[in-house]
């Protein structure tokens, strides 16, 4: 059963890389995601293959693809620039990137709120750790199977536990970003079950499975903040400069000023 799971991967790998171009982004935007990104962030990614096309269309979300940030990793460098993401992706698996292999991708930066510095260090060092390990393609095809809209599907929905092929040496990137996170107890979209008696009404969080979680459900986490490069580092609405602006506008250009009494 594995070498045919396997098989799929493979069909599925190629697949995703026939169409996986991304938009060019501004310069400017490049240099403030670089700045703004901080150890222990979630990247989201908008992936342009045919395989992040179903990903998105099944989660209902912009987001096929998520990596940890954890900055500059020693002795890992692609022509001349530091790995600082932790990723499993359909081709290699569990790796070490550089940040320019997604700066011309549309992105967004998922912060938890409020991790302590030692839990931290403790995220990057679970998913740094798992460097190596393989992809589990099982996982995104369960994954595919319990999204599928389909009413005969709602029953396996319901009774679903766990997906993927339960093999702790391959993960995909949405799970092993779950899974360091987890090592802390930091939540991202646990379950919450209430719990009254005659003097208290607690809630109770319970961990989701990690091979549950999709790239969107960080966007879609209370406890993680959209942080964006453009307003992180200080925006003024005032500098923007406008295509359809008169040239003597853009100047700095005042009728009142050059007009004669």
């Amino acid at each position: 059963m594995g070498w045919m799971i396997d098989s799929v991967g493979h069909l599925i790998a190629r697949l995703q890389k026939t169409a996986n171009q991304c938009d060019p982004l501004t310069p400017n935007y490049l240099t403030a995601l670089r700045n703004t990104l901080q150890p222990g962030d979630v990247l989201l990614v908008e992936g342009k293959g045919r395989i992040s096309g179903i990903i998105k269309y099944l989660t209902q979300s912009t987001w096929s693809h998520a990596a940890l940030y954890v900055g500059p990793i020693v002795g890992a460098v692609t022509r001349g620039e530091p790995h600082v993401l932790i990723e499993a992706n359909i081709d290699e698996g569990v790796v070490s990137a550089p940040l320019s292999k997604y700066l011309n991708c549309q992105t967004r930066i998922c912060r938890p709120v409020d991790l302590s510095k030692a839990d931290c260090g403790k995220v990057c060092r679970y998913a740094s750790e798992r460097i190596g390990l393989g992809y589990d393609f099982k996982n995104v095809i369960d994954l595919m199977r319990y999204l599928i809209p389909w009413p005969l599907m709602q029953r396996g929905h319901r009774r679903t536990i766990a997906l993927g092929s339960d093999d702790a040496s391959r993960l995909i990137c949405s799970s092993l970003i779950a899974q360091a996170f987890d090592a802390v107890r930091y939540p991202i979209l646990p379950r919450i079950t209430h719990v009254e008696s005659q003097t208290v009404r607690r809630e109770i969080a319970e961990m989701r499975h990690p091979s549950l979680y999709v790239p969107g459900d960080f966007d879609m986490s209370p406890y993680f903040m959209v942080v964006k490069p453009t307003l992180a580092r200080g925006f003024n609405y005032k500098d923007m400069h406008w295509g359809d602006s008169p040239p003597d506008h853009a100047a700095g250009y005042s009728p009142s000023a050059s007009t004669s009494p």
